[in-house]
């Protein structure tokens, strides 16, 4: 049932009243912060916050983000409807545009990185990112990856379109395989929990051996259909894993698998060069499960530099 505030507000976008949608957003995530907790509020503002961040110019949209508007009215990284508030307005406008306007460090480095995502360098326009993820795609992270399909493509009124999380795609360049028995499993590694964090529905693992020796570990059985592939064909499944969900926005996918590459390489922190010199030595081996329905991940990642092997496998089946 549409009610007569659904009207109003909708007389408000379609007249373009921004500053009022505004006042009523946060009047909204305010009032039920006040009497229902803080996920509530942001859940019944968000369909609201959306229309802002699509529509709005980048002057009254950023304001979302300001605490200027008093307890309970602010949103934050978690406030999402279709998407996430900070990535639809990310896909909206460029940096330049938005970086004089955005206060909150959270929200800066998302949106800064979901521009990097759509194909900005931010190389010159942006401050360094506390991990040290790069401010512009490597080439790996563009091989195979259209860019059209990195974030997902959010509509006026509400609603979003996202390119479909499957690897393997399909069968093509696959062929049978029989996997070894298991490798003997090597317990402890920081990669291996950031690897089994990257979706609630991922399971991961990591052997001394090859990739399919890891991927023994968790296929369903020992005859699969599987093959090679390059690390930068794999990458887009690994990011569209790390922000499965409409809670969660492409840039956190991307700073969650830059995570995982700095913890196979073993270093403390973040080193570009030894990032790109993991991923071009890494085989990578996917295969297909008899399970598999619309969004999953079969992926085994082999550095033979070490002779370790990682394994991460699942999917979101509901």
């Amino acid at each position: 049932m549409i009610t007569h505030e659904d009207r109003r507000l909708r007389t408000l976008a379609e007249e373009e009243r921004w500053p009022e949608l505004l006042a009523a957003y946060r009047q909204t995530r305010a009032a039920g912060a006040a009497l229902r907790g803080e996920e509530q509020a942001a859940a019944e503002a968000a369909p609201l916050g959306h229309l802002i961040a699509f529509g709005a110019p980048p002057e009254v949209a950023a304001r979302l983000f300001d605490p200027d508007g008093g307890p309970g009215s602010t949103a934050g990284t978690a406030d999402h409807d279709a998407g996430p508030l900070w990535e639809v307005l990310a896909t909206r406008h460029s940096w330049r545009r938005l970086a004089p306007l955005l206060g909150p460090a959270p929200v800066r480095r998302l949106v800064a990185h979901t521009r990097v995502l759509l194909g900005e360098d931010l190389g010159y326009g942006a401050e360094p990112d506390e991990e040290g993820v790069p401010p512009v795609l490597e080439p790996w992270e563009m091989a195979g990856w259209d860019e059209r399909s990195r974030i997902r493509e959010y509509l006026r009124t509400g609603g979003a379109r996202r390119a479909l999380l499957a690897l393997p795609a399909g069968r093509e360049g696959l062929g049978p395989v029989e996997l070894p028995a298991a490798g003997d499993q090597v317990p402890g590694l920081a990669a291996t929990r950031l690897l089994a964090g990257l979706a609630p529905w991922a399971e991961a693992g990591c052997v001394r051996g090859t990739a399919p020796d890891a991927a023994a570990q968790l296929a369903s059985g020992r005859q699969v259909t599987g093959g090679f592939l390059p690390f930068g064909a794999s990458y887009p499944a690994l990011v569209q894993a790390a922000s499965d969900g409409a809670a969660y926005g492409t840039a956190q996918g991307r700073l969650a698998v830059w995570r995982v590459l700095v913890a196979m390489t073993g270093e403390p922190r973040l080193s570009l060069r030894e990032v790109n010199a993991l991923v071009s030595r890494l085989r990578c081996f996917t295969w297909c499960d008899p399970a598999d329905e619309l969004r999953y991940l079969h992926l085994a990642l082999e550095d033979p530099a070490t002779g370790l092997a990682w394994v991460v496998s699942g999917g979101a089946y509901e």
